[in-house]
């Protein structure tokens, strides 16, 4: 299996790969040479928000303590190359004339911005936001927590805008910029022109001055400053290269596709489903389906659709762990697979699914307010969380081919719920296309690849790819069964995206 233990990678450059996501941090370093792609995991941290009296935030102070702590460690598998930070979109922090923060960034389930769309400007609704940006309408999107966020005695200090990953490699380097893939997430980026909106940024009475200049994966980031360099012992001068900062965006370019026509479902908290295209696609019929067009690597765009993921799942445990009946995954996921089929289906983007909170009783809130029977075993909770997935990678991917005139070949399911054999083999039935899953670290393999292709040791994005298929482990999975009894499934949920309520913008 190329992801070893920290001291037994072989050969090949060092690179430290800071991949924050939702619950955890780690960083990790890979090695990468002629034929070899070896990960390892150096550290790992908790991500636990605070909710504060004005709302839920991000510890940030502790990601950074432990993005510091990892580098060290990292410092310890030889001689690191360079470092790349990637992490979730959308949210931000805010810093005076000074360069001080203000105030831990908020987490994007506060719910604050909720009621914002509502209070676009006249000439700046949500058509008009999606001619330019082409973004996924989500009550979260940072053009909405800016708009929330500027009622605020912090906002007249503000000065700089950085997005969360962008605001650790500032504190990394003093370097100040914004990745172009998570700037793509904001709702105020011109998804044609590659660059900050300025007719929208100025129509929402923002100030053009809070947005830095954006940076392409790839690009030099900036040196460790000297007390980084102090703390974490490696070399002063040690560089830092920009990679694809959302962390979608690395997940995709380390996709192991060896053929041109692959769909994409990157799984972990969210499900990011959709297709790698040549350019965006702002028609009103892919607004109506609230499909988002985000930046890739190398000028391509991610047309996907969010959809609530392995949150649905993890949200659940975390629920019957509270009520003092804690439950393994492995025997979750065994009664799962025993449990009746289709006794229950839920559309995973409901509302009532956003906000942490006792999962199983919304499930059941949601199936008795559709006429649904409530769930009894934990193991048929699990089944409904999994088959609704599986039906809403299906749904996505079938509307992205309608959309943008593509037809994929294969479904390439990368992240942790690669490691999910139930919901691959259901996605693979589902869709009626064969399921490559894996690899589980996609994220930072395609963070150490594109800090690697920086430095010349791999080529295009096709090369790339061709090197994750020939070093990482992967799964194939076969369509199986019979596809009516997903078509009823999906017949009891209504309309899909760009059809009624999945798709209502």
């Amino acid at each position: 299996m190329a992801v070893n233990s920290l001291g037994n990678t072989a050969g090949g450059a060092v690179f430290a790969a800071v991949d924050l996501g939702a619950t955890s941090g780690r960083v990790m370093t890979g090695r990468v040479g002629p034929g070899t792609l070896d990960l390892a995991e150096a550290h790992r941290f908790a991500n636990t928000p605070v909710r504060l009296p004005d709302g839920l935030r991000w510890d940030v102070l502790a990601l950074y303590q432990g993005m510091l702590e990892g580098l060290r460690a990292a410092g310890r598998a030889g001689p690191v190359v360079s470092a790349g930070v990637d992490t979730w979109a959308v949210d931000y922090g805010l810093l005076d004339a000074d360069g001080a923060l203000l105030g831990l960034p908020f987490h994007y389930r506060d719910g604050r911005s909720a009621g914002m769309p509502e209070r676009l400007p006249e000439g700046c609704g949500e058509r008009e936001l999606y001619a330019v940006s082409g973004l996924q309408h989500l009550p979260f999107n940072t053009v909405f927590q800016l708009l929330a966020h500027r009622t605020t005695a912090q906002w007249g200090a503000a000065r700089t805008l950085l997005l969360m990953p962008d605001l650790l490699v500032h504190w990394l380097t003093g370097s100040v910029g914004a990745e172009i893939t998570n700037a793509s997430t904001t709702g105020l980026f011109d998804a044609r022109a590659g660059d900050w909106s300025d007719a929208l940024i100025g129509r929402l009475g923002l100030s053009r001055s809070l947005f830095p200049p954006l940076r392409e994966p790839g690009d030099p980031a900036g040196t460790l400053l000297p007390h980084v360099a102090e703390f974490t012992g490696l070399p002063a001068g040690t560089p830092v290269t920009t990679v694809a900062s959302h962390d979608t965006a690395s997940a995709v370019a380390a996709v192991p596709a060896t053929e041109a026509d692959f769909a994409y479902v990157s799984c972990g908290t969210w499900s990011l489903a959709g297709l790698e295209l040549d350019a965006p696609v702002l028609s009103e019929e892919s607004r109506a389906a609230n499909f988002t067009n985000e930046r890739g690597v190398d000028g391509t765009v991610r047309y996907l659709r969010n959809i609530m993921g392995m949150w649905l799942l993890e949200e659940c445990r975390r629920a019957w762990d509270r009520a003092g009946v804690p439950l393994g995954l492995a025997g979750l996921l065994a009664d799962a697979a025993v449990a009746r089929p289709f006794a229950a289906v839920i559309d995973p983007d409901d509302a009532s699914f956003l906000a942490p909170g006792d999962m199983p009783a919304r499930i059941d809130a949601y199936l008795l307010r559709t006429g649904q029977a409530p769930l009894r075993t934990p193991g048929g909770y699990v089944r409904c969380v999994l088959e609704s997935l599986a039906l809403a990678h299906r749904r996505t991917l079938r509307r992205a081919a309608e959309l943008a005139g593509r037809e994929p070949r294969r479904i390439h399911l990368v992240g942790g719920g690669s490691r999910n054999e139930l919901l691959c083999q259901w996605t693979a039935d589902a869709s009626g296309l064969p399921v490559t899953a894996g690899p589980a670290e996609a994220t930072a393999l395609g963070n150490v690849l594109l800090q690697a292709r920086a430095h010349g040791l791999v080529g295009d994005l096709a090369g790339l790819r061709r090197l994750v298929a020939r070093t990482q482990e992967v799964r194939h999975y076969a369509p199986r069964g019979d596809r009516r009894a997903w078509d009823r499934a999906e017949a009891r949920l209504g309309p899909g995206p760009g059809g009624g309520r999945n798709g209502e913008a």
